[in-house]
C-alpha cells in the first residue's frame, strides 16, 4: 500500500467511493464476550463495506480456531465478498485496531499487496461524525486469484525450531499474567505459561485508549523493553492467531515488514502434551 500498513479516518474519507477502493469490517469477538461481529456490522458500518468473518472463512476440517484457510477456499469467499488482488482494500474493526490486523495478515499471505488498517477503527470513524450504512451489503462477485506468501506464516514445527534458534525471537502478545501462567486461559484444556525464550508484549501496549496504534517512538520503546532487537528475525504468536497480528502491524508501522505469524498459537501450544512450557518472567 503507497501509504503504509495504516490509513487514517480523513484518508479514507477522501478516497470512499473510488473505483479499485474496497473496504472491509473485521470486527471479531472473543467467545465469553458473547458478541456477534456480524449483527453488529448490520447495525452500523462504514458505506461500502463488507463483512470478513475470521471464524468462517478459516480452515473448517482443523479443531483450532480460525486457522488459515486453504489458497482455493480463501478465493472463493473473497470473490463472493467482492474482493481482489487488484483492489486497495481497506481493512477496519468496532475495538479500535484488534481483529483488523489479522485479517490484514491473511490477505497478505495470500498475496494481496495492497491492504491497510483503519487507524482508530471504527470507534475513530464514528468520532470524526463520518456517515454510517446499516444492513447486510450485496457486493457484486469478481473473479479473484491468490499467490501464497509462505514466508509470513509459521506453523509448529517452525517455532519448535525456533526456540533452539538463539537468532529468532518469539513475542507473545497474550496478557502477561496468561504469558506467566497465573491467570487461566480462555480456552478450555490449553495449559497455562510461555514457549521457553519467548518474550512478551501484550498488543494492548501498542494500542492508546482511543485504539490507534501509539506513536513510533512509543512502539520502539515497546519493544525495547520486551527484549526485542528489531534487527533480528522475530515470529509473533498469542492465543489464537489474532492479537499476534497486532504486533505485526505495529512491526510494520516501523519498517519491519515481513514479520510471520505461529497459525495455531497457544492454542495449538498450550494444548499439546509433547510442547516444552515454562511459567513465571
Amino acid at each position: 500500500m503507497e501509504s503504509g500498513p495504516l490509513v487514517s479516518v480523513d484518508w479514507l474519507a477522501e478516497r470512499l467511493g473510488e473505483a479499485d477502493l474496497r473496504v472491509v469490517d473485521a470486527t471479531w469477538y472473543m467467545p465469553a464476550e458473547n458478541r456477534s461481529g456480524l449483527a453488529e456490522f448490520e447495525k452500523g458500518h462504514i458505506p461500502g463495506a463488507v463483512f470478513f468473518d475470521i471464524d468462517q472463512i478459516a480452515d473448517q476440517t482443523s479443531d483450532l480456531p480460525h486457522m488459515l484457510p486453504s489458497p482455493e477456499a480463501f478465493a472463493e469467499a473473497v470473490s463472493l465478498l467482492g474482493l481482489s488482488p487488484s483492489h486497495r482494500i481497506i481493512v477496519y474493526d468496532g475495538h479500535g485496531i484488534f481483529s483488523a490486523p489479522r485479517v490484514w495478515w491473511t490477505l497478505r499471505v495470500m498475496g494481496f499487496d495492497q491492504v491497510a488498517v483503519l487507524d482508530g477503527g471504527l470507534k475513530a470513524w464514528r468520532s470524526a461524525g463520518q456517515s454510517l450504512a446499516t444492513g447486510a451489503p450485496r457486493p457484486e462477485p469478481v473473479r479473484s486469484s491468490v499467490r501464497p506468501q509462505p514466508h509470513l506464516v509459521r506453523a509448529l514445527s517452525d517455532v519448535q525450531a525456533a526456540i533452539e534458534d538463539p537468532t529468532i525471537q518469539i513475542l507473545d502478545a497474550r496478557p502477561a499474567a496468561r504469558f506467566r501462567g497465573e491467570a487461566p486461559e480462555p480456552r478450555a484444556g490449553l495449559r497455562g505459561g510461555h514457549m521457553p525464550g519467548a518474550c512478551n508484549l501484550p498488543w494492548s501496549a501498542v494500542v492508546d485508549a482511543e485504539g490507534a496504534l501509539r506513536a513510533p517512538d512509543d512502539l520502539r520503546a515497546a519493544f525495547a523493553v520486551a527484549g526485542i532487537n528489531l534487527d533480528r528475525p522475530i515470529i509473533t504468536t498469542c492465543g489464537s492467531g489474532v492479537s499476534a497480528a497486532v504486533l505485526a502491524l505495529a512491526l510494520a508501522s516501523l519498517g519491519v515488514d515481513q514479520v510471520p505469524i505461529y497459525d495455531g498459537s497457544w492454542s495449538e501450544w498450550g494444548g499439546r502434551p509433547d510442547t516444552p512450557v515454562v511459567t513465571g518472567p
